[in-house]
């Protein structure tokens, strides 16, 4: 099974024609506010002026329980062709679905839009799922194929990339589905397929930065002109990586190396307005020696301060083994993912989904309770979750 986000595994296919060993040689390019409302003062009479706070999602969301709050900061896995199973979930007010599988239901969008009509206040529900190209491909029986990523960027220029993703994009918000785990922006040459030791393989552009770069906000402008929010992946970039963090143990580059090679298609995509990112959890050497998902220092200092990141930011999948292998379980990863500036957790569909979810739940509402989570900080992540949407809980 491909893990959330990540699309490790053997993949189904291989890339198209000669395949991706044709180097293309590159050009050169590398809260919501508050306001106030001032009264009418009249000019006849003295007015007591009073302070007024204007209706913002995040005065609204003040007003919010821990619990929903919390429910908003999950996306709950399920499989494409029983999306019904999550209606439960969906009720309770989760933020997101992600959607697993390797062929789509022909239905698939009547079946999501039923899903659509459990959300509380109707506020919209992100469905995502993993549409790369290659191997790592959902949907394509509805939506069309897209060769690896490696192909695109050995033989195709940026604006047939960002041509044939609008094509695919504009299929999948018909289906439904409004948000893909991609591009994958890591810097990573070799011609391989995505596998256990290795995480990207054929599912990055190029080894050089600068190709990534452009070929990856060119697939992220053709998600958005199709109507579907990119998630930019897998922060700080995985290329280079000692293993695939799905299995086991695993560490990118040195945080120094990332800094010139693997951060320049990040920043590029945030100049070009990328929406969402996706951390890894691969441990950063010099940056620590939690996963990066679990980091403040790779979110909030990094993505956030340094970088200047303003939108959502996802983690990686909690069920993967380097999380365990961290000393974390799902519930707990979830927590110390938000308190290190994450918005939305993911895990793997696998065990009982339900009893997940409300584990994640809980332990995120006892941390608030606890002192362990600001609630400050779950608020600002709910209100990631909705910006991404355009939701306006303000009449």
């Amino acid at each position: 099974m491909l893990l959330a986000g990540c699309g490790a595994g053997a993949p189904k296919a291989t890339p198209h024609s000669s395949g991706p060993g044709v180097s293309r040689t590159p050009s050169a390019t590398p809260s919501f506010s508050q306001s106030s409302l001032t009264p009418d003062l009249s000019t006849t009479a003295t007015v007591n002026t009073a302070s007024v706070t204007a209706c913002t999602n995040s005065t609204k969301l003040a007003g919010w329980s821990n619990r929903r709050l919390a429910m908003l900061t999950v996306a709950v896995p399920v499989s494409e062709t029983s999306v019904s199973d999550v209606t439960s979930e969906v009720s309770a007010g989760a933020g997101g679905v992600l959607l697993f599988g390797s062929k789509a239901p022909s239905d698939l969008g009547s079946r999501l839009t039923t899903l659509k009509t459990h959300v509380p206040g109707h506020l919209g529900l992100l469905v995502m799922t993993d549409e790369e190209g290659g191997g790592i491909q959902r949907m394509a029986n509805l939506v069309g194929s897209l060769p690896w990523a490696a192909y695109m960027g050995a033989h195709w220029t940026p604006a047939q990339i960002q041509q044939n993703v609008t094509k695919v994009a504009t299929k999948m918000a018909a289906a439904q589905v409004n948000m893909d785990l991609a591009p994958v922006v890591d810097v990573d040459g070799r011609n391989v397929a995505p596998s256990k030791t290795n995480p990207d393989g054929w599912r990055s552009f190029s080894g050089n930065t600068s190709v990534v770069s452009k070929d990856g906000v060119a697939y992220m402008n053709g998600l958005r002109a199709g109507n579907v929010i990119p998630v930019v992946k897998h922060f700080p970039g995985l290329g280079g990586s000692s293993y695939n963090s799905d299995f086991g143990p695993a560490h990118t580059l040195p945080w120094s190396t990332l800094q010139k090679v693997a951060i320049p298609p990040f920043t590029a995509a945030i100049k070009a307005g990328a929406p969402a990112i996706m951390v890894s959890n691969n441990v950063v050497p010099g940056l620590g020696t939690n996963p990066a998902s679990l980091s403040p220092t790779a979110i909030s200092s990094e993505l956030r301060g340094k970088l200047g990141f303003k939108g959502l930011v996802v983690t990686d999948s909690l069920s993967a083994k380097a999380i365990s292998a961290a000393g974390f379980s799902v519930p707990t990863a979830a927590v110390q993912a938000l308190r290190s500036g994450a918005d939305m957790v993911m895990f793997d569909l696998g065990g009982n989904v339900s009893t997940q979810t409300s584990a994640i739940a809980t332990a995120i509402t006892n941390a608030v309770a606890g002192g362990h989570l600001a609630r400050s900080r779950l608020i600002d992540a709910a209100g990631h979750v909705l910006a991404v949407r355009h939701v306006n809980l303000c009449p």
